[in-house]
């Protein structure tokens, strides 16, 4: 039995150490050049103004996440050849795992290709507000093979491209505010819709993020202790809820100032003395 040689053995393990470290720190160098230069170019596109803001967003994150999965690949590749082994061939005789590999290929491919039409025909884009499969909330990044958003609670929902079926757009165009209020049903209907339309046209020249409107449509409904007037206008992108928020304010107010009753519930203590 041959005695082992300790000294050779840790030279060769000091060497592929630190080819390892050489390799990390490679990999760390070209992903940060890499990743300046991929934001450089985006930056002249936007001082350009050829394309969107959300557009070079959109399109920026995915060139550096391509550029990452690039790199990965091949370092990958470079560690293995350093170790004398050969993918293709780690694959090839993998078995169940190569088998599991395919599987697992068919839905990162499913991904790429759902991801790549979305981006193609523009149905999202960095900023915008959607909802997909149930979440709703501002999309931060689109991807070949996730799509990220955050909801406006702070949650991060992370969904697999191939997952999206249907996506509803928020952010394309106009958006309408709309706003419900009621009155008792002993005031006059007429005098009532006056006093509203004035709040509006009082709340459009102080706000110039409503587009159309706001106008008072009439009654909408009749409640079982009120009668329901309903208020619609179109507003900026993103700009509705502070509309509405805006429109509920000035109503209460002027119909207060009015003297015209805003119903709402009373409670009655009735005492059963002895």
């Amino acid at each position: 039995m041959g005695k082992i040689n300790w000294v050779e053995l840790m030279l060769e393990a000091g060497l592929w150490a630190a080819k390892f470290l050489l390799i990390i720190v490679m990999f760390i160098i070209i992903r940060s050049i890499g990743r300046r230069v991929i934001n450089r170019m985006f930056d002249r596109a936007a001082s350009h103004r050829k394309m969107s803001s959300g557009r070079i967003i959109t399109l920026q994150k995915l060139v550096v996440n391509l550029f990452s999965y690039i790199l990965i690949f091949v370092f990958a590749g470079i560690v293995f050849k350093q170790f004398g082994l050969e993918i293709g061939t780690l694959i090839a005789g993998a078995g169940v795992v190569g088998l599991a590999i395919g599987f697992g290929a068919q839905g990162l491919v499913s991904d790429v290709v759902t991801g790549f039409f979305i981006l193609l025909e523009k149905q999202m884009e960095v900023g915008d507000y959607v909802t997909i499969g149930g979440v709703d909330g501002i999309v931060e990044e689109v991807g070949l093979r996730t799509t990220h958003i955050r909801a406006f609670d702070g949650t991060l929902s992370y969904m697999p491209n191939r997952e999206i079926s249907t996506i509803q757009n928020h952010s394309r165009g106009n958006m309408r505010a709309l706003v419900d209020i009621g009155i008792a049903y002993e005031e006059n209907i007429d005098t009532a819709v006056k006093v509203l339309q004035d709040a509006c046209d009082r709340v459009k020249e102080n706000n110039e993020n409503i587009v159309e409107g706001p106008n008072v449509l009439g009654v909408h409904a009749l409640g079982a202790s009120d009668v329901v007037i309903r208020i619609i206008s179109k507003t900026r992108n993103g700009e509705q809820w502070a509309v509405e928020r805006e429109l509920r304010q000035a109503f209460k107010e002027a119909l207060e100032a009015n003297n015209i009753e805003i119903p709402y519930p009373h409670q009655v203590n009735v005492d059963k003395g002895a």
